[in-house]
């Protein structure tokens, strides 16, 4: 499936989604945001789809926002743009299923966003992750507000902001914005296997886990263990639950195993 500038593929409950603008290195313009808006509204319906990856085409994840279809614009226009883009940066956050960034190259501005985005973020050793927003008058964008702060730590965010300088994969893995780097070659079979034992595990344990997690720092102790109440009486009751004691009592292997190397 295509739409535009992105690609859509699905094989065996994985969605992979590219970035499709190489020439560009995959720089974030009006089509490609539609494009990810309605993959992203697609997945959420098809139950069947399990996991997703993020991908850019060719050398690079994503440069950002296309700076050469910015132009100066009034406070209200500038708001209006971003707000078109809410809905989309909300409902990934928000997808109940596990993403996965393969970041190869550059993520830049709207694509280190992107990538913060995703639940784990595998990098080649030659990725390189900015937010030079402050470089062109602009604030991060994208959701990396949320998302900077509570992958590596306010101080580091405010670093990563105000100074706008680039770090390489080795210290944003020690920043905690990657979970493993792999080589180029490597880079799409280890996201797709990451993403295959991922969609293995059980779908509602897993949901109810994102969703009180991305509320934990916002959160109270009283209103995440009444969270944590509601959720495990809902994941109590279902099937895979169920199954997955089982199985144990069986001394059957779990379905879901980890994909570790």
């Amino acid at each position: 499936m295509t739409h535009d500038q992105l690609l859509v593929d699905v094989k065996d409950g994985v969605a992979t989604l590219t970035l499709n603008r190489p020439e560009r290195k995959n720089a974030l313009d009006l089509p490609m945001r539609d494009g990810l808006d309605d993959a992203i509204r697609r997945i959420r319906r098809d139950r069947d789809i399990r996991a997703v990856i993020l991908r850019g085409e060719g050398d690079n994840f994503c440069s950002g926002g296309d700076v050469r279809g910015m132009s100066p614009r009034s406070a209200e226009e500038g708001r209006n743009r971003i707000d078109d883009l809410h809905p989309f940066v909300s409902a990934l956050v928000d997808l109940d299923r596990p993403v996965i960034a393969a970041v190869d190259g550059v993520a830049y501005g709207a694509g280190f966003s992107l990538a913060l985005a995703a639940d784990f973020v595998i990098a080649t050793p030659r990725a390189r992750f900015c937010m030079p927003f402050i470089k062109i008058g602009l604030v991060p964008d994208c959701g990396a507000f949320y998302t900077l702060p509570r992958v590596v730590g306010l101080s580091r965010a405010k670093d990563l902001v105000f100074t706008a300088r680039e770090i390489g994969a080795d210290e944003a893995q020690r920043m905690g914005a990657v979970f493993e780097i792999q080589s180029p070659e490597r880079l799409c079979a280890r996201a797709v296997q990451i993403a295959q034992s991922l969609a293995r595990a059980p779908s509602t344990a897993f949901g109810l886990s994102k969703r009180a997690l991305n509320m934990s720092l916002g959160s109270d102790l009283r209103t995440l263990l009444e969270i944590e109440s509601v959720a495990q009486g809902i994941a109590c009751s279902t099937e895979a639950h169920r199954d997955a004691v089982q199985r144990f009592m069986e001394k059957l292997p779990a379905h879901f195993q980890w994909a570790a190397e």
